[in-house]
């Protein structure tokens, strides 16, 4: 049996940290609350969670900083939880590398919905044994880059590991599947936030604008992941397996 995963609540509201808390171990969660950006620090580079709940309102601290010292150091699900609700701090959460935008008041039932389905983007159950010849359909390989689906890695064409969130790895797998293809929104949709996407949910567009970041040469003249004007993007190279 894998270990409970650890949730690190962070908010300046102990009564809110602490329902938080006391709701997501009623669910089988570990739990750590901590009430400002240097104590989550801290926590994780000491006993790092596996998905960070952050809220943006902080006194005297940007909650949009400390998602982005977050993205840059740990590879870990990032779900902020705040009262704002305006679509440019949305969009923004997406950009600096939250997996999900959770707005106040929400309903615990939803938070935890949305927790359990970053955490199994990021630690997806374990294969059964199969033979060897399976083991290279979990390698993905084009323009020189290598997708392993299994470990849930990339790496550059000079063999360097690229770190992706969640998301951007479900994305970019979902591109390495059907390359040469035109996928609409809905379809990219679907595939990395499953239920959880809605209509008209614009947000896949961020999520590719942060992908071509990491993988292009030039992410304002893409030529990998091109887009199809009123269509969706598509994944020129060709893929190959092993």
């Amino acid at each position: 049996m894998r270990p409970a995963s650890h949730i690190a609540v962070l908010d300046d509201e102990v009564d809110i940290t602490l329902l938080l808390a006391n709701y997501l171990q009623g669910h089988g969660f570990r739990v750590t609350q901590v009430h400002n950006g240097r104590a989550l620090m801290a926590l994780m580079d000491t006993d790092p969670a596996d998905l960070v709940l952050l809220d943006l309102g902080l006194p005297g601290e940007d909650g949009f900083s400390i998602a982005r010292r977050m993205r840059e150091n740990w590879r870990c699900g990032l779900v902020i939880v705040t009262g704002r609700g305006d679509a440019v701090d949305k969009v923004v959460g997406l950009e600096v590398g939250a997996d999900d935008y959770v707005t106040k008041p929400f309903d615990l039932r939803e938070l935890v919905a949305r927790v359990k389905a970053v955490l199994r983007r990021l630690t997806p159950e374990l294969p059964a044994p199969a033979a060897s010849a399976a083991v290279s359909a979990d390698k993905l390989r084009f323009a020189g880059w290598q997708l392993d689906t299994a470990a849930r890695s990339l790496r550059n064409p000079q063999g360097e590991a690229v770190v992706l969130t969640g998301g951007e790895f479900d994305l970019l797998q979902a591109f390495a599947r059907h390359p040469g293809r035109v996928l609409s929104r809905d379809f990219l949709l679907a595939q990395t936030r499953g239920r959880e996407a809605a209509p008209f949910d614009r947000t896949i567009d961020v999520q590719v604008g942060r992908l071509r970041k990491k993988i292009e040469a030039d992410a304002d003249d893409p030529q990998l992941i091109k887009s199809v004007r009123g269509a969706g993007y598509i994944l020129i190279p060709p893929v190959s397996h092993g």
